[in-house]
């Protein structure tokens, strides 16, 4: 087993009397996929938004490489060598590009702002082919590309910065069943490839089943199971998992079933 690239201990965080995470904990080793599963209102984004920095816990740790990131750090250097740590791919590719900025000029400004010594043009012909864009690509706009190439370059920016981890909350929630499956061949070569380390954020488990080696399930909050990803999907032992599992359709599904089954829970 991999040393823990990315590590969360006991993160709380409320909003009033509501506990979006409510004593949250998980270890991601280094080059492996942890799965973080449940309905909306689980706490699922929120623990993602705290481990990439974008909200603050109100308490406990997120590590990385052995660095506690729960402390705020002053000063632009430090800010991006902690973006650089883990970078954040969204749901929606559209709303997370400039629609008005070409896939080169994206590339070439997240490149500028990490490695400002470094040549961007060899880096962003990588980087496209990395992903699986044409070079042609590169003086596109977001409204001139389809859906699932717009999160190809969503990647490719997260790349640019050479994460240890990469955070894909719902990332192919939004896009048709078969560019799904494009996408999530594609991570799974990248990972291969370079060893990073995914945090997938979904509430689809056919999505978890593909992609990740273990996976924590979420209900108001908390985390009420986890464990190797083939061994909670065969067998889970909590009964939200099980309604998780028998939510989705099947021969002989009856929905009202399930929703009686979700009041009783």
């Amino acid at each position: 087993m991999s040393e823990p690239v990315l590590q969360a201990v006991n993160l709380t965080r409320a909003y009033g009397t509501v506990r979006a995470v409510d004593g949250v904990s998980f270890t991601l080793p280094g080059g492996g996929s942890l799965g973080i599963v449940g309905e909306s209102g689980s706490g699922k984004t929120t623990t993602a938004r705290i481990v990439v920095g974008l909200e603050q816990a109100d308490s406990g740790e997120v590590v990385v490489g052995g660095r506690n990131r729960s402390t705020p750090k002053r000063g632009r250097a430090h800010r991006l060598a902690r973006a650089r740590e883990v970078q954040m791919v969204f749901q929606d590719p559209y709303l997370s590009l400039d629609p008005r900025t070409s896939v080169e000029s994206a590339l070439r400004e997240t490149l500028r702002l990490h490695f400002p010594d470094r040549d961007p043009a060899r880096r962003v012909r990588e980087l496209l082919g990395h992903v699986g864009l044409a070079t042609r690509a590169a003086d596109a706009r977001p409204g001139q590309l389809s859906g699932g190439q717009r999160q190809r370059v969503a990647i490719a920016r997260a790349l640019a910065v050479e994460p240890a981890v990469l955070v894909l909350d719902e990332a192919v929630a939004a896009l048709d069943v078969s560019v799904q499956a494009q996408i999530l061949n594609l991570l799974a070569d990248i990972r291969e490839q370079s060893g990073i380390g995914y945090l997938f954020i979904t509430h689809d488990l056919g999505v978890v089943r593909h992609v990740t080696d273990d996976v924590i399930v979420m209900r108001h909050g908390r985390v009420v199971e986890a464990g190797v990803t083939a061994d909670v999907l065969t067998a889970p032992r909590h009964p939200y998992t099980r309604l998780l599992l028998d939510s989705l359709p099947h021969p002989g599904w009856v929905p009202e079933r399930i929703a009686a089954a979700r009041r009783a829970l």
